[in-house]
């Protein structure tokens, strides 16, 4: 069993008395897949802090100002980055399943929970 990473430690994260704080549920979201995925023993959590890094120095030496505002950006880019480096999906699932939650967003009304639905579902098998 690895052990708990220290959610502390994370700069882009802000802690509430209940845990971790998003300004977006995506952001959550991505969150949550980092941790299932470093639980199912998909990559250490030494390796998610490399990815992540990685994923900030690249947006750096493309111009990023480096003022914490796309820090979720870079955790997803790092997330999206482990998971092709470990097979764990390819470039067309993961473009099929972004186009899938653009089109969801498109047809949600706004306020609402964006979900995905059964035909959403189908086409990205």
């Amino acid at each position: 069993m690895t052990p708990d990473p220290d959610l502390s430690a994370l700069p882009g994260l802000r802690l509430g008395d209940d845990g971790p704080v998003f300004g977006e549920p995506w952001q959550a979201q991505a969150f949550a897949l980092v941790l299932a995925l470093h639980e199912r023993g998909a990559f250490s959590w030494p390796e998610w802090a490399a990815a992540l890094t990685a994923a900030i120095r690249d947006a750096q030496a493309q111009g990023d100002p480096d003022d914490g505002g796309r820090y979720w950006q870079h955790w997803l880019n790092a997330l999206e980055s482990l998971v092709l480096a470990r097979g764990l999906g390819d470039a067309a699932q993961l473009q099929a399943l972004a186009g899938a939650w653009a089109e969801a967003a498109e047809r949600t009304p706004h306020g609402q929970p964006i979900v995905l639905d059964e035909a959403d579902r189908a086409r990205l098998v």
